[in-house]
């Protein structure tokens, strides 16, 4: 009983709780997939936080990240993980964030009553993420000291770890859980799930350009700022100087993000169809907030508002996603 009350408070209360508009759509999905699905975020999500961290150092970071990471696989032991998170849950601003850290036994136990295939694939993917979150802090291993990433196939590797490797993950539950469920075949829709999350991600790179500035990272490639003769320590009292670099990720994150789009359009299930476009959709309307703010948008936090996200899982739920009004959505989240 205990474990059929804690399995639905994370599911529900806990899953509402840390994410802003993931929630809404887990709503959309059948049961079989909900769960499978809301436990890698709730996991991703609780690995997020720690390797976030900023009163501990980086090394202790990694180090609890790997560990968790053997949590995750069944490689760890449970109460030694427990006691490694314990002095990071004090640390969270966020009444949330420590919530979900004192949830990580609840967890672990929901992860070992899954069906063996969705197990296997929870496991997978987050050892990609953790893997992702890893290499970050060893990359930025000192906030004072704003360093880039080397190249465009460096950004390209991080977007794929924290993100392109869910967007498989979405994709094998889905050919598993959901009869008839894309037009394409696997490999196909495995292939353009993986751009649709980079997409998302490299879109979260250029959201938060300002905040990780601050904290010493700097996700656009140094061969491009050499380039333009702009160090990234200058970047943000030189907003208009970097401004040409950022629209052009601009453009390309418009651009790869139509996988969003036809990803969700070979979708066969409306309700799936409807949980898959929702963040194509949101990030459509980031990427334009991004650009209507321009060199500002390094000096606030765009972030589409309540009321806007909502609307648009009206809509979807109105008009059954079809692709026919989900391209007219797509239309009117691009106009400034």
């Amino acid at each position: 009983m205990h474990f059929v009350a804690a399995r639905s408070h994370l599911e529900t209360a806990l899953l509402r709780s840390v994410s802003r508009s993931f929630y809404l759509s887990i709503r959309f999905l059948p049961a079989q997939l909900g769960e499978p699905v809301a436990l890698a975020y709730l996991l991703a999500r609780a690995t997020d936080s720690i390797a976030d961290t900023t009163g501990i150092s980086n090394l202790v970071r990694i180090e609890t990240l790997k560990m968790v990471s053997h949590g995750i696989e069944g490689k760890a032991s449970r109460d030694v993980v427990v006691d490694l998170i314990a002095s990071f849950v004090p640390l969270q601003a966020n009444k949330s964030e420590r919530e979900l850290l004192e949830s990580l036994p609840d967890c672990f136990d929901c992860l070992d009553q899954m069906e063996h295939a969705d197990r296997d694939d929870v496991r997978m993917v987050l050892e990609k993420i953790t893997s992702g979150q890893m290499l970050d802090l060893q990359r930025f291993d000192n906030p004072q000291e704003i360093r880039a990433l080397g190249t465009a196939a460096d950004l390209d590797d991080y977007t794929y770890l924290v993100a392109g490797c869910v967007g498989e993950f979405w994709t094998r539950l889905c050919f598993r859980h959901v009869r008839n469920f894309a037009s394409l075949s696997e490999d196909e829709m495995l292939a353009v799930g993986k751009r649709y999350g980079m997409a998302l991600q490299l879109i979260n790179v250029l959201r938060d350009t300002g905040s990780d500035l601050r904290t010493g990272r700097c996700y656009f490639p140094e061969f491009e700022l050499s380039a333009v003769h702009l160090p990234a320590s200058q970047i943000l009292s030189q907003p208009e100087r970097f401004q040409p670099i950022y629209r052009s990720w601009l453009d390309k994150a418009k651009a790869r993000l139509e996988c969003g789009l036809e990803y969700s359009a070979a979708i066969q299930n409306r309700r799936v169809r409807a949980a898959t476009v929702l963040p194509a959709l949101i990030g459509a309307r980031t990427l334009a907030l991004l650009d209507k703010a321009g060199a500002r948008a390094l000096e606030c936090t765009v972030k589409v508002p309540r009321a806007q996200v909502r609307a648009a899982v009206l809509r979807l739920g109105v008009t059954f996603a079809s692709r026919k009004s989900i391209n007219a959505m797509f239309a009117r989240a691009y106009k400034k």
